[in-house]
């Protein structure tokens, strides 16, 4: 039997270079190796409160870009999160057993409270058990993730696990972390530091045209360069360094490395270089962006078909859980 893979995108806008290189190139080759569910993460991007205009156009861009990216709603799962209920009820029970304490402790809770002082809502506090819910209601045993979803990933194992333990049974597998490589990977930003995301401001989206992928790299930030020779890169420059090994030809990354320890680098050459091998690569996938999201009935066929599918699942570990935990008809 193969084992079960899920991963969620939150529908907060578009998908970046950190989300195709991190996960769904991947997810392209995992879909016919394992038993895959891929879902937008509506529910989630409600912690920011999003217009309900923007919320279903931005469902309707992820899915786009899901598809474009080569996910195959013929082989693998693919739907919407809000479309499956059984996932809510399952977070309603899966937070009768998680603790105030434990969900204060986690890194991205502080972040969010530290960066967003007027809307520390609930839902970020218990952000860590609805992606357990969305992990565990199919019984996943991997989920890809980046590094800074480790987390988690490691309190969906939790989870999974207490619940074994308080109900004296072996139901739910606890789900890893999980690449290719064998490493999870985290795709840098241009703003010189951390992750490239959504809300950082420091992504190249994947339907971006060229004009404003080329104006985005060039703004990335430098240093006035190397001083000595062989010097080690500060993070903002080794950053862009990373983003070439993703996008660029080994040559092209071992050239500017060596221009580096030499100091003989052009940060201008760079930077064009990069953003010529960034548009090289994800023009095909916006080509195909702009197509999907102009078939509407294309996607509601997707749509209709992944929340079949998935709520199989679904409700079949719930109708399991309720049992087990004690809820019975008369």
């Amino acid at each position: 039997m193969k084992e079960t893979v899920l991963s969620g995108i939150r529908s907060t806008g578009n998908l970046h270079l950190g989300n195709y290189f991190g996960a769904i190139r991947n997810f392209v080759r995992m879909q016919h190796e394992y038993n895959c569910y891929f879902f937008v993460a509506d529910w989630h991007s409600l912690t920011t409160h999003p217009h309900p205009r923007d919320l279903h156009a931005n469902v309707k861009t992820v899915l786009s870009e899901y598809l474009a990216c080569g996910i195959d709603p013929e082989i693998a799962t693919l739907y919407v999160q809000s479309d499956i209920p059984e996932i809510a009820e399952l977070y309603l029970l899966m937070n009768m057993n998680a603790y105030i304490g434990e969900l204060e402790r986690t890194t991205t809770f502080k972040e969010k409270v530290r960066k967003q002082l007027d809307n520390v809502n609930a839902g970020l506090l218990t952000y860590p058990v609805l992606m357990a819910a969305d992990i565990i209601i199919h019984k996943a045993n991997k989920v890809p993730v980046g590094k800074d979803q480790e987390q988690n990933i490691e309190m969906a194992r939790r989870f999974a696990r207490r619940f074994n333990t308080i109900y004296e049974t072996e139901y739910f597998p606890e789900p890893e972390g999980f690449s290719f490589s064998g490493n999870l990977i985290k795709i840098p930003g241009l703003d010189g530091s951390g992750k490239m995301g959504k809300s950082e401001g420091n992504a190249i989206n994947l339907a971006d045209d060229a004009k404003k992928i080329h104006q985005k790299v060039m703004r990335a930030v430098t240093d006035a360069g190397p001083t000595e020779m062989n010097q080690t890169p500060p993070e903002a420059i080794e950053n862009l360094f990373k983003l070439m090994e993703v996008a660029s030809t080994p040559e092209t990354v071992i050239h500017f490395r060596e221009q580096y320890a030499k100091c003989r680098i052009r940060y201008g050459d760079l930077k064009k270089q990069l953003s010529a091998d960034i548009i090289r690569l994800t023009a095909p996938i916006r080509t195909r962006i702009l197509e999907i999201q102009a078939d509407d009935a294309y996607l509601a066929k997707v749509v209709k078909m992944g929340a079949e599918k998935a709520r199989i699942s679904a409700s079949a570990t719930l109708r399991d859980v309720r049992e087990i935990i004690g809820f019975r008809k008369f």
